[in-house]
């Protein structure tokens, strides 16, 4: 199974990891620095660390304004990539594609594929760091806007209040945010270094009025983007998010027409890695091929076409592509109808080197007729990048009594009778061909669709 690393650039440490299913299998960090061309040169160096041949994309998430669809980086804070074409920079380096996102979006993504949101497709998450970063799933889709939708620490909780590095008056996370918190303890006098959680745990006024100035104006955001956005839920994360989501219970929603539950973070600090990696798994250039495979009579063609059925995907079968040539062309010999079969094969690939990325084609095909070597240089032709094998079976005696049954329908040219126990003997030694995933059918008993299309979606 391919797999992706994952990048989170923050001001503090810039980090990677090697992602495959969700599942963390190598990480790497480094610290941050305020020079663009030191991040690039740090952050390959974690690339580098991390990578294997099984990855096949990388993701970055970035502080600041994204515009996602060019991958320009439009602001940023202590780490400023913007006017540096970060994403290319990367690409050209490593040699793969990248997907450039803003770290918020990415920890959304994250949380939403493997984390406290998998399986809702509406989603709001707020970042509590530093700042307050924010992004918005719509219906499984990321909220753009013209471009850089989802800056919710930018939201108005007091229009009188404290000025905010955007320009405005009174964002929730000039009140809100890490850095935020900070502020309050020195407003209230206490040490630099005392923690929201220490003072949820006290009742005096002074630790009860932080923690007051700080979550309040948050619940007060919140709210209001879930009247504006009526989400699934709301995910709190980042380097403060548990602290944040705990205060949060000191100041519960007031009973309002508009609701959703208020989530911590399940993934904490690896969410934007595993949202990058994952967005960079989505957003790759991606051919894919379902090889239905099997002996003549298998019941390959059968299941390709109950595949389609419920996919949608077309099917470019040996024979559909063969069967023309011998109906109108003369009767040849069985050499006439290999080569053929040779040369129906490559047009098969032809079709798909054509086709365009993001497509998916399910081959109806003996792939066991031709050199495994041939099949892997059609499929690089082809510029196929993800693959998955249907292996088709059924008793030998059954397949030859198949292929009997059928040879009245077979146009002139494909072997006749005497090719049954040739057949047979085939079938007893016939394997899958090992290059990819492989979900295995026996043609004799009922197709359960639904579990072939759901193990295919989990690839």
């Amino acid at each position: 199974m391919v797999c992706a690393i994952g990048i989170d650039i923050g001001g503090t440490r810039l980090r990677a990891a090697r992602v495959k299913a969700g599942v963390i299998e190598a990480r790497a960090s480094a610290a941050s620095a305020r020079d663009p061309a030191e991040v690039l040169a740090r952050v390959l160096d974690l690339v580098a660390q991390v990578r294997t041949a099984e990855v096949v994309a990388l993701g970055i998430g970035v502080p600041g304004q994204v515009h996602a669809a060019t991958r320009r980086v439009l602001s940023g804070g202590y780490v400023d990539l913007s006017g540096f074409d970060f994403a290319a920079e990367v690409e050209a380096a490593t040699g793969l594609p990248v997907s450039l996102e803003n770290d918020a979006t990415m920890a959304l993504l994250g949380e939403a594929a493997h984390g406290a949101a998998q399986g809702m497709a509406n989603v709001v998450m707020l970042t509590i760091g530093t700042g307050i970063g924010g992004a918005v799933l719509e219906q499984g889709q990321v909220l753009r806007g013209r471009g850089a939708a989802g800056q919710l620490g930018h939201i108005c909780v007091d229009p009188n209040g404290r000025s905010c590095v955007c320009g405005r008056i009174g964002c929730v996370e000039t009140v809100s945010s890490g850095t935020a918190f900070g502020t309050h303890l020195a407003e209230a006098g206490l040490p630099p270094e005392t923690r929201a959680e220490d003072l949820l745990a006290r009742q005096d006024p002074p630790a009860r009025a932080v923690i007051a100035a700080w979550a309040q104006p948050l619940r007060a955001a919140i709210d209001s983007l879930i009247s504006i956005c009526n989400p699934d839920c709301v995910v709190i994360g980042g380097g403060a998010g548990a602290a944040a989501t705990a205060a949060l219970a000191a100041f519960p929603a007031r009973a309002s027409w508009f609701a959703a539950p208020v989530l911590a973070a399940a993934l904490g600090d690896d969410a934007g890695v595993i949202g990058a990696a994952s967005a960079a798994l989505k957003n790759r250039p991606r051919k894919r091929a379902v090889l239905v495979n099997g002996v003549p009579a298998s019941g390959k063609s059968a299941v390709a076409r109950a595949l389609s059925d419920a996919t949608g995907w077309p099917v470019l079968a040996l024979d559909t592509i063969k069967n023309p040539f011998l109906s109108i062309l003369p009767p040849g010999d069985r050499l006439f109808n290999r080569t053929l079969g040779r040369a129906s094969y490559a047009a098969i690939f032809d079709l798909i080197a054509d086709a365009p990325q993001g497509c998916t084609v399910i081959i109806d095909a003996w792939f066991g007729f031709q050199p495994l070597e041939t099949l892997q240089d059609h499929i690089a032709r082809a510029g196929i990048t993800d693959l998955a094998e249907v292996w088709c079976f059924a008793p030998p005696e059954t397949i030859g009594a198949r292929y009997s049954a059928r040879l009245h329908l077979r146009p002139a040219g494909h072997p006749g009778a005497d090719y049954v126990p040739e057949l047979i003997a085939l079938a007893h030694r016939a394997t899958p061909t090992g290059l990819a995933p492989r979900y295995e059918v026996d043609s004799t008993q009922d197709l359960n669709i639904a579990a072939l299309t759901d193990w295919l979606q989990r690839l």
